[in-house]
């Protein structure tokens, strides 16, 4: 068993509190960036315009991330305290809220540039798992979306939280959904699969959404919600709407001509 007493915040500058999370952040979306510039595109045009795109997808990562976590997870606790849905940097962002953020960036960047907003999408799956991967590595810091109950030997306790040895959902989290994903990925990069707009997205959203159905067998529900249908979490729910989603979306394109 291992013990995580890490410190949410990673330095201070007087009185400002720098902390892991805003990190992980800045990390995702820097070296999303620069992956995307220097790795995948080709074309010169998006190229020029790629930088205009960034600033669309931040307002819609965070955006998203947050309205979706207050509305899918906590409502009740930001109507009572509204002043609460603005620190960002305590934590609290739904991934499939900030998916949905970056589908309405990328609609209105490419609609304004007459460009197809699957290009976007596809690029921004290519990369997200960068993100995702810093992401959960904060949430383990932070001693958050912690696993359920376990004796495994790699077990953790969170001593923020309790004394109970957990599964250290988060690292599953990061390995599956950020290390694996982008693997997976980059072999279909590989396979020219963004000469068909769309494709990338769709496989994205198919794979994110298994290893999430999985992984959440061994995460705790979130305490506001607990199990729902089938004993199934909140999570799980929503990526299996997410998961029928992505492999119509890679037939549909698939066999677009």
């Amino acid at each position: 068993m291992f013990t995580n007493n890490f410190d949410p915040v990673a330095f201070q500058i007087f009185s400002l509190e720098i902390r892991w999370y805003s990190l992980a952040y800045m990390a995702g979306i820097l070296l999303g960036w620069l992956y995307c510039k220097k790795k995948l595109i080709k074309d010169l045009n998006i190229l020029n315009i790629f930088d205009d795109y960034i600033t669309y997808l931040i307002i819609g990562i965070i955006l998203g991330g947050r309205i979706g976590y207050a509305l899918f997870y906590n409502l009740e606790f930001y109507l009572e305290k509204p002043i609460e849905f603005l620190m960002v940097w305590n934590g609290g962002m739904s991934f499939h809220g900030g998916l949905i953020g970056v589908i309405i960036a990328s609609k209105l960047f490419s609609n304004k540039h007459k460009i197809n907003q699957f290009i976007f999408l596809d690029l921004v799956s290519l990369s997200a798992p960068i993100g995702i991967f810093f992401g959960r590595i904060a949430n383990f810091i932070n001693s958050e979306l912690y696993g359920r109950v376990t004796d495994v030997p790699w077990s953790v306790q969170f001593v923020l939280i309790d004394n109970i040895s957990r599964h250290p959902s988060q690292l599953y989290e990061a390995l599956l959904e950020g290390i694996i994903l982008f693997f997976i990925l980059r072999y279909f990069f590989k396979k020219d699969y963004l000469k068909k707009p769309g494709k990338i997205s769709g496989l994205f959203l198919v794979f994110y959404s298994v290893f999430r159905l999985f992984v959440e067998f061994y995460r705790s529900p979130d305490p506001q919600i607990g199990y729902l249908i089938l004993d199934l979490t909140l999570g799980q729910l929503i990526s299996a709407v997410f998961l029928i989603i992505g492999t119509l979306l890679f037939f549909i394109k698939k066999n677009e001509v």
